[in-house]
């Protein structure tokens, strides 16, 4: 994902500025680090939880929100005694959503670090990198960010919308409660937007629809107006964007400049409510987003949660389904540890599966057979410059990521 303007973040963009990254250090020998057994740690050494996000390089805001998560959830961990005795250290990485960077920086926290787990990525490029170093480390990876699916490995554990999440509910609810009838599918050049796009016209043609065209574009595009031009020539009366951040705020203005907007709706995989300040008047106004969270939620965890992390962070604050996704993998790990009673790594990666806890919006279970959840879903749209619910769907059960 990207960030949503220069002005707001810097750098360029791609799904991908708090915080630098580390610095080269010299790497002690595999055979020394790499797929060795776990260390025993002296009684009261910091537990050791790596972070490996995008906190330079376009995607700043991103990480924002998943640190935001993970810090509050680390804090009220350590504040009730920590794990095994000890406190909680969280060693900071930044992958500049860059996949030879992410594999860097991986190594370095398995290798230097040593750390117990790491948090992260963003991106699905990021993610598959740095897989095989995850698994010769024999590392647990949790990963929080919304993703294309399919990801099956003993020691990754994903708490994150797949397609069937997003897709299953969204189609019926643009073809019935919007009346769309031809939809155009736009999104990023690379592997979340397309295989998203697969489910999307896979659902759309079996429930009756059209897909009036399917189109991507490389990051950092500035002119969409050829891309408008095509969709009004396809006679599309909706448009599904999978082209998150910067790109995805600057295709929404130019379709409202131009007038497009106002003719075609627009659902945004991926947006939440810290994309509303990228936008002026009612350029946003009327876009449709499924998501597992929002701060508006009349729920009481939902309330819960967001008064939790405006207590925590006042002004700064991101409080979206991604601050939540990171605070609870970061909790459901904990707990693991607390339920393994060790620091040894693979222990407590059996331990992670089967736990449920309350999230922001209703329980997660983090299911056995793939480490994946099933999360609760909402449909909401933009109006008078907030997110305001369009429809609760509840529970979304999706398949088995580790039989696709």
């Amino acid at each position: 994902m990207t960030d949503f303007s220069k002005a707001l973040f810097g750098g360029r963009a791609t799904r991908r500025r708090f915080l630098g990254g580390l610095g080269a250090a010299a790497l002690t020998p595999i055979a020394a680090t790499l797929g060795a057994p776990s260390i025993a740690r002296a009684q009261g050494a910091p537990f050791k939880l790596g972070v490996l996000l995008p906190f330079s390089g376009g995607l700043e805001l991103f990480a924002e929100q998943g640190m935001q998560g993970i810090q509050m959830a680390v804090d009220e961990y350590n504040a009730d005694g920590g794990v095994l005795g000890r406190q909680i250290e969280i060693v900071q990485a930044d992958d500049k959503t860059d996949p030879r960077t992410a594999v860097e920086r991986a190594t370095q926290l398995i290798r230097r670090d040593q750390v117990n787990a790491i948090v992260g990525p963003v991106t699905s490029a990021n993610r598959d990198a740095i897989k095989s170093t995850i698994e010769r480390g024999e590392t647990p990876l949790l990963y929080a960010t919304d993703y294309e699916g399919g990801v099956c490995s003993p020691w990754i554990a994903c708490y994150s919308a797949v397609p069937a999440h997003f897709v299953e509910p969204l189609i019926p609810f643009l073809l019935e409660a919007k009346g769309a009838k031809n939809i155009y599918l736009f999104g990023a050049d690379y592997t979340w937007p397309q295989k998203m796009n697969a489910a999307i016209r896979a659902k759309i043609e079996a429930s009756g629809a059209k897909v009036a065209g399917e189109e991507y574009t490389p990051f950092g595009t500035k002119d969409f107006a050829p891309t408008l031009r095509k969709i009004e020539e396809s006679g599309a009366d909706f448009i599904i964007l999978t082209l998150p951040g910067a790109d995805g705020v600057t295709f929404v203005k130019q379709m409202a400049s131009s007038g497009l907007k106002d003719k075609i709706g627009i659902s945004f995989l991926g947006f939440n409510e810290n994309y509303l300040p990228g936008f002026s008047g009612s350029e946003a106004e009327g876009i449709i987003a499924p998501l597992p969270f929002m701060q508006t939620l009349d729920r009481p965890e939902a309330k819960e949660f967001v008064a939790k992390q405006l207590a925590k962070y006042g002004e700064k604050a991101r409080v979206t389904y991604y601050a939540d996704s990171h605070y609870n993998l970061t909790r459901f790990y904990l707990n693991a540890v607390k339920k393994a009673g060790t620091d040894d790594k693979k222990a407590i990666m059996e331990a992670l599966p089967g736990q449920t806890l309350m999230s922001g919006n209703g329980e997660v279970t983090l299911r056995a057979e793939d480490r994946h959840v099933d999360l609760n879903i909402l449909i909401a749209s933009v109006k008078d410059g907030g997110l305001s619910m369009e429809k609760y769907i509840g529970k979304v059960n999706a398949p088995n990521q580790c039989s696709l």
